[in-house]
């Protein structure tokens, strides 16, 4: 059944387009955790062999939107969790000091997990490509450790969208983390 489902959408994910809630994947692997996607938020077709899973966030008027992504590199890939709360602080156009930074470390079942939430101007763009400021932007970001490697989540948009998406955003990752 799972494999006829799959192969329903797979025209949809290889022609880039946004599946409606009803039939995209309501949950998904990347690494050792499985993710149950928040209800209201449309699955995505990734956009770069580097990332694993991808979802957007629309506001109530689908004028604004977020994005949430899943990176994964596998076992000791992917940087330590301190260098890449630096590297997603470091991608906003403002000083450290007055991006209103906050990192929280908690436990969820087994794992290790460093919350990471940032509000100001995100310079969205590749690495060591061109940027495109985005004011008035939050990121939220999430490091689920473990030892068959790290799970990187980060959703970027809106301010307030972005806060609104918080408490979704949190029991998603919680859920995974615990194997819930």
């Amino acid at each position: 059944m799972q494999i006829k489902s799959s192969l329903r959408i797979l025209p949809c994910l290889l022609l880039g387009i946004n599946l409606p809630a009803a039939q995209a994947p309501k949950s998904f692997k990347v690494g050792e955790f499985s993710f149950t996607r928040p209800v209201n938020w449309e699955w995505v077709e990734v956009t770069s062999s580097m990332r694993k899973a991808q979802l957007k966030v629309n506001d109530a008027d689908k004028k604004g939107s977020a994005e949430v992504i899943f990176f994964y590199f596998g076992e000791g890939n992917g940087g330590g969790t301190q260098a890449n709360v630096d590297r997603w602080l470091g991608q906003f156009q403002e000083p450290k000091d007055k991006i209103n930074s906050k990192v929280e470390e908690a436990t969820a079942g087994k794992h290790k997990v460093t919350y990471v939430q940032a509000e100001g101007t995100y310079m969205s763009g590749m690495p060591g490509g061109p940027k495109t400021a985005q004011p008035n932007s939050m990121l939220m970001g999430a490091i689920l450790e473990s030892n068959q490697g790290n799970v990187f989540v980060r959703l970027t948009g809106p301010a307030d969208l972005a806060k609104a998406s918080k408490s979704d955003f949190r029991k998603m990752i919680d859920a995974a983390a615990k194997g819930e």
